[in-house]
């Protein structure tokens, strides 16, 4: 539906600010399974670039250099990384960073979601979550207790694996791990120290399936749905302590929107804190200085940032390949670091595939393959904080990665495991040079050196608005995702997560978008019926 001034000045039943993997998530499940109208808002455009489609590895990686795709955030100044700054990407268009990402799909361990519950996030326990993971996808796999068919998003297996990919089962066996190649699914099994072969979101032609393919191209014919592009959030109206509404920036014109019953903020782990503080809703110091009346006092709003870190352990290749990589992790595993109780969720995530992932000072001609370990549990956590009361400026984003040793010694561990996994049988013919950290890298002084000189995000941040018990201080959110304080406004993306999951976070995100808006029309339902009874 086309936004009108008519649209405006009558508002909608819920307004769901930002489009990306949980925003449309929630707008579609509300404008099909309700009779409430919907307004989505979302600051960058359709996704209507060619390349977003296009899941061929060339055109994944293409979306990953600055573009008007891209929020065009960096970090401030890491001291865990020596003084570096550190691009992280998030996607500025409808399906938001589920558009840009490298299509993995990983749910995360069943403890991630147990220890959430355990956190004060009563009712996000693994087996409260499952059934929402299961609504949300078709995979071609089929049905199983833990596995959805004929839902929106399409997950399939990857089966395009190089020659060189292939070798990791053989080459895990070696060291201990499992070997999954006959159809082990580390989305439904419990301990994943099993080497496997990655899950991808893909159409069955091969496009790329977002949270906007999925879920708001369906919905997009739909009355009682309107969608907005190229409009900025600037703040939340509150009053009297409710959500009234929104105002957004499009085409340099101040719109204000009334939402008659919520207000979703959907924005990500970065852009969902920085609207609550410029709306008012954070720290009391910090909005004070920044000159924002204080509506909610809550000093857990962008705290709690959480990141995955990785780093590359790549070589040459004695063989050609003999065609390009169609994914950029073919097969991986996920395993315990040292000290870690089989209570935990696995420390340590590892991708494969046969291309060079290297930062050019490292790179060399020849085809060759990477090793990424992957710090998928990080005991770091940093902030998300204002630049500035106006909403065209991004906010500042401070990761702490690598501050606490115990991450350090993670990484180390997951560089030597890809070592060992270069040195055997199965890979040990495969190898010609390792380019990266190089062979004169070997011991712990330097390693930690290369750490800090080349580890990079794998773009997951989470945590900025998390959840808890309701007498919980820190917490933004209660489990019903209610922002404490505020009537008539929720937040539900990847900013909810207590801890950050043991996996990619796009799935879990969809997972997020489909409870959401169960619990929201939950609440829904009981508003119309006490409407009802009121005027009856």
């Amino acid at each position: 539906m086309v936004l009108t001034r008519d649209d405006i000045a009558a508002g909608y039943d819920f307004i769901v600010v930002g489009a990306g993997s949980s925003g449309c998530v929630v707008a579609h499940r509300l404008a099909t399974r309700t009779a409430a109208t919907v307004l989505l808002i979302e600051a960058g455009g359709p996704d209507s670039e060619p390349r977003i489609h296009d899941s061929s590895l060339d055109s994944v990686l293409s979306l990953w250099r600055p573009s008007a795709l891209d929020w065009g955030y960096a970090t401030v100044p890491q001291p865990g990384l020596g003084g570096r700054g550190v691009p992280v990407a998030r996607g500025r268009v409808s399906g938001g960073s589920s558009s840009i990402n490298a299509l993995l799909y990983v749910r995360g361990n069943r403890r991630d979601y147990d220890r959430w519950a355990e956190l004060g996030a009563t009712g996000w326990d693994y087996l409260s979550v499952l059934p929402y993971f299961r609504d949300s996808e078709n995979f071609d796999g089929g049905a199983s207790a833990y596995r959805g068919v004929g839902g929106p998003l399409n997950v399939v297996r990857h089966a395009d694996l190089t020659p060189v990919a292939r070798q990791l089962f053989d080459a895990g066996s070696e060291i201990g791990l499992r070997d999954g190649r006959d159809g082990f699914d580390y989305n439904a099994a419990e301990q994943q120290d099993t080497v496997f072969a990655y899950q991808a979101t893909k159409n069955p032609d091969g496009t790329r399936a977002s949270a906007a393919t999925a879920y708001l191209r369906p919905a997009l014919g739909r009355s009682n749905l309107t969608v907005v592009n190229q409009a900025l959030v600037a703040r939340i109206v509150l009053r009297g302590g409710r959500a009234q509404g929104v105002e957004y920036v499009r085409g340099g014109q101040l719109h204000r929107v009334r939402a008659g019953h919520e207000v979703i903020v959907c924005g990500g782990a970065f852009e969902s804190p920085h609207l609550l503080m410029l709306s008012g809703i954070g720290p009391a110091g910090q909005l004070r200085r920044q000159g924002i009346g204080i509506e909610a006092p809550l000093p857990g709003v962008g705290a709690n940032l959480q990141d995955h870190v990785v780093v590359p352990v790549a070589y040459l290749s004695t063989h050609a390949q003999p065609g390009p990589a169609s994914l950029i992790a073919e097969t991986g595993f996920f395993t315990r670091t040292a000290g870690q109780g089989t209570h935990e969720p696995p420390g340590l995530q590892m991708a494969f595939g046969g291309l060079k992932f290297v930062p050019p000072p490292l790179d060399r001609d020849g085809s060759g393959f990477t090793f990424a370990p992957v710090l998928v549990q990080p005991r770091s956590t940093g902030s998300v904080a204002l630049a500035g009361p106006g909403a065209g400026r991004r906010a500042l984003v401070d990761p702490g990665y690598l501050t606490e040793p115990a991450d350090i010694e993670a990484l180390l561990e997951g560089v030597r495991t890809a070592r060992a996994l270069a040195g055997g049988r199965a890979l040990g013919a495969w190898c010609k040079e390792e380019i990266a950290p190089g062979p004169r890298v070997r011991d712990r002084a330097s390693l930690v050196a290369y750490l800090r000189a080349y580890a990079g995000t794998l773009w997951h941040p989470v945590g900025t608005c998390r959840m808890g018990a309701e007498r919980d201080e820190s917490a933004v959110v209660d489990p019903r995702l209610r922002v404490r304080g505020v009537e008539g406004l929720r937040v539900a993306d990847a900013s909810v997560m207590p801890r950050i999951v043991a996996g990619n976070t796009n799935a879990a995100c969809v997972m997020i978008g489909e409870k959401a808006a169960d619990l929201i029309m939950a609440d829904y339902a009981v508003s119309a019926a006490d409407a009802r009874a009121v005027r009856s």
